[in-house]
């Protein structure tokens, strides 16, 4: 009888299927907002895409698409050289 109770003790688990780097939507912010470019004097959205010390984060991170990704860091670097980004926070 006790083989029987463990047996009947035992669950099954559910796999779970991973959402990815992107989350539901499955696409960076940009292709989302259907953006064509990414604007260095767009602050509110530089902001979120770079740390406090002023590094940019990676692709894997911020969820961006290799295109957009490289758009952000041309901004970035841009935005830097006109005063509107610290270079070091």
């Amino acid at each position: 009888m006790a083989k029987g109770k463990a047996k009947a003790r035992k669950k099954k688990k559910k796999k779970r299927r991973k959402t990815g780097m992107y989350g539901r939507d499955g696409k960076c912010r940009f292709c989302r907002a259907k953006a064509t470019e990414v604007d260095y004097k767009d602050l509110s959205n530089l902001v979120k895409l770079v740390t406090p010390q002023g590094k940019m984060f990676s692709r894997k991170r911020s969820g961006n698409c290799a295109r957009h990704q490289r758009m952000v860091k041309r901004a970035v670097k841009l935005a830097r050289f006109m005063g509107l980004l610290p270079y070091v926070g």
